[in-house]
């Protein structure tokens, strides 16, 4: 078996004095891998076994079984690393949350992790239950986690692992407002990425570790802030953002991006790519050579059958809720991230309307939906429940409050805040309209926001109450909109948004996907 590899790989030599003995090591990386333990499709969604049987589908677990074993074959030194949010993402983390997640990352034989957010999604217990299955080391560098009984104690900032005779020095890192992303709880207190690994690089050089890895699941532009902040720091593995790195269509930067003397990389998300990096130290620990990309696992690579057999078989329970066609669509709805995360998108316009349509006749008037919660897209013809848990696999539940105007701009102002860096609190919308200008200060982005009152469009008016419908994560905080949190008569029980969708899209008959101008960017 032979991986095609995407990108032409160019070697990136760099400058370094004359070294008594180099040393060479392979680092195959993996990040956002959200429980797409089955093959994918090009949506990033399920794909079915026809489709794989035709060569349409890529990922899966079962290939990087096989992609891993012939890259450890073809390295005479390697590591196994994952940059963080192996958890959620389809039926398997709902049904086995971290259990299974555990079970295939023992198999693949990963030598260490980061945690990411969504490894809080179900709170610190699940998270502890996942390591107490592991067999490597999850590390957060910049949290304290003293005061989280769960955690304390068994939670390391960083490690140090032994490959052909080398000490190599791993330091992980999550996002610094994972609070506002998932669940943490209260205890435990995130703080400043570069401060972090600075402090883990200067504790693991004094005791005479001169290669150091960063598993960042912080984000590319985080990624390139570290390297910038910091000294010591030879590679960083990233995660969050979802960023491919190389010289394909897509990708974001090269692969490596080289940043001082530190080589980022980054591997796009749900298994589509298994990232491979080779570098080479001097006896002094300063990189002397980097070069590689990520390997698509497309279906030039094989799949290990014992590895299908067993997911083939956890996915029984799933089978029969996933199977269930519950609508049909005309067209493919577009939840790509990249797009959602910065403009109307059709699915956000589904969600929203489906939000919306549930409760309107409650006296709510305004849907407000944030885009991280959007997780794929759904290609036409039939619907299956499973394609709709895979777009919105959090069970959150519908929420309705009452608030004010100006309580909606500031929402608003918040959706928009970070749309730059592909943040998931962009506003999805359903009877409201609104202009932003993302060149303007964050804060001061929002204008012209109409509000559709009993089918007549009009200024949103700050001090009047209107009611609100979203789901229960962004009603109590999440994704920076703290601004709901006060809301007046607050019901956040509602039924799950899944299930309101799914739903929706049913009555519509074959559902015609659409965006109508209800977010304009300033021009």
């Amino acid at each position: 078996m032979s991986i095609r590899i995407l990108s032409t790989v160019a070697a990136l030599a760099l400058t370094a004095g004359a070294a008594s003995a180099e040393y060479s090591l392979t680092i195959l990386h993996t990040n956002d891998f959200h429980a797409r333990f089955e093959p994918i499709s090009k949506y990033d969604s399920g794909c079915s076994a026809e489709d794989n049987t035709a060569g349409e589908c890529f990922g899966g677990t079962a290939r990087l079984v096989t992609a891993i074993k012939d890259a450890r074959e073809r390295a005479d030194n390697s590591l196994l690393v994952d940059g963080g949010d192996q958890f959620q993402g389809t039926l398997f983390y709902t049904y086995y949350k971290g259990k299974l997640a555990a079970e295939m990352m023992n198999k693949l034989g990963y030598d260490a992790m980061t945690v990411g957010n969504h490894e809080f999604d179900d709170g610190p217990e699940v998270l502890r239950g996942f390591m107490d299955e592991i067999n490597f080391p999850i590390l957060m560098s910049n949290a304290d986690v003293s005061g989280e009984p769960l955690l304390a104690d068994v939670l390391m900032k960083s490690t140090t692992v032994e490959v052909g005779g080398e000490k190599i020095g791993l330091i992980g890192l999550t996002p610094q407002d994972t609070h506002e992303l998932a669940s943490p709880g209260k205890n435990i207190i995130f703080t400043d990425p570069s401060d972090a690994v600075q402090g883990e690089v200067d504790r693991l050089t004094e005791e005479g570790v001169n290669k150091i890895v960063v598993l960042s699941h912080s984000g590319y532009g985080v990624d390139k802030t570290v390297a910038e902040n910091t000294t010591g720091v030879d590679v960083i593995v990233g995660g969050h953002t979802n960023t491919l790195l190389g010289d394909m269509d897509g990708a974001e930067g090269p692969y490596p991006t080289m940043v001082g003397d530190t080589a980022i990389v980054s591997a796009y998300a749900y298994g589509k790519f298994l990232g491979e990096l080779n570098v080479t130290f001097d006896d002094e620990g300063t990189i002397t050579q980097a070069s590689g990309a990520p390997l698509i696992m497309d279906a030039a690579v094989t799949e290990d059958e014992a590895t299908v057999s067993r997911i083939a078989e956890a996915a029984v329970p799933l089978d029969e809720i996933r199977n269930k066609v519950v609508a049909e669509s005309a067209e493919a709805i577009e939840g790509d991230r990249t797009i959602c995360r910065a403009q109307e998108c059709s699915m956000g316009n589904l969600v929203a309307d489906a939000m919306l349509d549930r409760v309107a006749d409650q006296g709510i008037q305004i849907a407000i939906a944030n885009s991280g919660g959007l997780r794929a897209s759904i290609d036409a013809g039939e619907v299956t429940m499973g394609e709709v848990l895979t777009v919105l696999p959090f069970q959150n539940t519908l929420s309705t409050f009452q608030t004010d105007g100006a309580t909606v701009i500031a929402a608003l102002e918040n959706g928009v805040s970070q749309v730059e860096e592909g943040a998931g609190r962009f506003p999805q919308v359903a009877g409201l309209k609104f202009t932003f200008d993302a060149s303007a200060e964050a804060g001061s982005r929002v204008s012209e926001v109409m509000v559709d009152m009993d089918g007549e469009w009009q200024p949103i008016d700050e001090a009047a109450t209107y009611g609100v419908v979203t789901n229960n994560y962004v009603r109590n905080g999440g994704d920076g909109y703290s601004m709901f949190v006060e809301g007046e008569n607050a019901y956040d029980f509602g039924p799950d948004l899944a299930d309101v969708t799914a739903e929706y899209l049913a009555e519509q008959g074959p559902y015609q996907p659409y965006t109508d101008g209800r977010i304009t960017a300033a021009q």
